[in-house]
């Protein structure tokens, strides 16, 4: 009986049951189509009144394993795996990934505020304070806001129609000074204590009769390291500016507006653009010459809206584009994406851009 037990136990091959002839007792455990050499080999190795038993997840030569039996592996089988010299790949990172997409599902609202007129066009978090975002609007207006403090806001008001924040970067240096790229066409250093705003660039004046401004910046980021600060306008320039506002240098990079730049969090001479021309490029900064002079070059299939280094070592790059793709890059192999994601964010004019942006404890966003 003892016997019996422990054979009913053992979980049953995923093969199709045979009819087998009168007076032939099929080996439980065993597939139809396993040839009789091997049978014969495994009946040797049993040792005589010794029942063999399988492991739970082990499976009979020639059957396919479960989907189910996969998905109920935990991280300590995928682990002891690996210590076996076993190839894990992707089942080991699904497994890890599990628990935070699981998380997913208890998020929920948390808090709103509705400052503006108009459509927020820029955030920027607080790089010292967690809870604090600067946020921007399409009519230049600027609110600085710390979502654990109620009815307390430091507001700057804008310009209102035509003007917009295209990109904002705190200063490294005095964290209440913020830079912002603005639809007038200055690049500014503005501070939520209520000081003037510092103009550092301003492109020149059109003097068209119905508006005085064709070319404006889109994207800024800063460099501390350098302490340096690099913009992109709306017909692909990209301008580079000491933090006091001298002009290093000024050259067309893309053919299009540029729609982000970006320093290299750990490489503070490597920097992205992305453009509305389809492409990402990285360039060493310090043997820019032209638009050819670039390290290399990222195309893709629509307009792109960003491209962000990862902040853990700088290795890999986010990129989003205007339609239906996000995809991850590294720096092994630039050719080609590591990831691609696909995921609805199609570009219109009156919504602003979806840009997907890294946290600060992950390599990319999703992971």
């Amino acid at each position: 009986m003892a016997k019996k037990k422990m054979l009913l136990a053992v979980p049953e091959p995923e093969c199709k049951k045979e009819r087998t002839a009168p007076g032939r007792r099929k080996k439980e455990g065993q597939c139809p189509e396993e040839p009789s050499s091997k049978k014969l080999k495994v009946n040797k190795t049993r040792t005589p009144g010794k029942a063999v038993t399988r492991s739970r997840h082990q499976t009979t030569p020639g059957c396919t394993e479960s989907a189910q039996t996969a998905k109920q592996r935990s991280i300590i089988h995928y682990i002891n795996m690996n210590a076996r010299g076993q190839s894990i790949h992707s089942q080991l990172r699904q497994c890890l990934q599990q628990p935070f997409v699981r998380s997913l599902a208890s998020y929920k609202l948390f808090r709103t505020a509705s400052p503006f007129n108009r459509r927020v066009t820029s955030l920027e978090w607080h790089p010292t304070h967690p809870s604090t975002v600067a946020v921007g609007s399409k009519g230049g207006d600027l609110i600085l806001w710390n979502y654990d403090v109620l009815n307390k806001t430091c507001f700057i008001q804008g310009k209102g129609a035509g003007d917009f924040i295209g990109g904002m970067k705190f200063s490294p240096t005095n964290p209440s000074q913020v830079y912002t790229a603005s639809g007038d066409g200055t690049l500014s250093l503005q501070e939520f204590g209520g000081r003037t705003a510092q103009i550092i660039s301003s492109t020149s004046d059109c003097w068209h009769d119905h508006h005085n401004v064709c070319l404006w910046y889109c994207s800024l980021d800063v460099s501390a390291s350098r302490q340096v600060v690099v913009a992109g306008d709306n017909v692909g320039n990209t301008v580079l500016l000491s933090a006091d506002g001298k002009e290093i240098w000024n050259l067309r990079l893309h053919k299009k507006k540029v729609t982000h730049v970006e320093f290299n969090p750990r490489c503070d001479w490597l920097l992205a653009t992305a453009s509305v021309d389809q492409t990402v490029k990285i360039w060493d900064m310090r043997h820019i010459k032209d638009k050819n002079s670039f390290l290399h070059e990222l195309p893709h299939n629509k307009p792109i809206n960003s491209a962000h280094f990862n902040p853990t070592d700088g290795s890999k790059l986010l990129t989003t584009d205007q339609y239906d793709e996000i995809r991850v890059y590294s720096s092994a192999d630039w050719s080609k994406p590591q990831h691609t994601i696909r995921h609805p964010h199609r570009h219109f004019q009156h919504l602003t851009s979806i840009k997907v942006s890294n946290t600060e404890n992950t390599d990319y966003c999703g992971q």
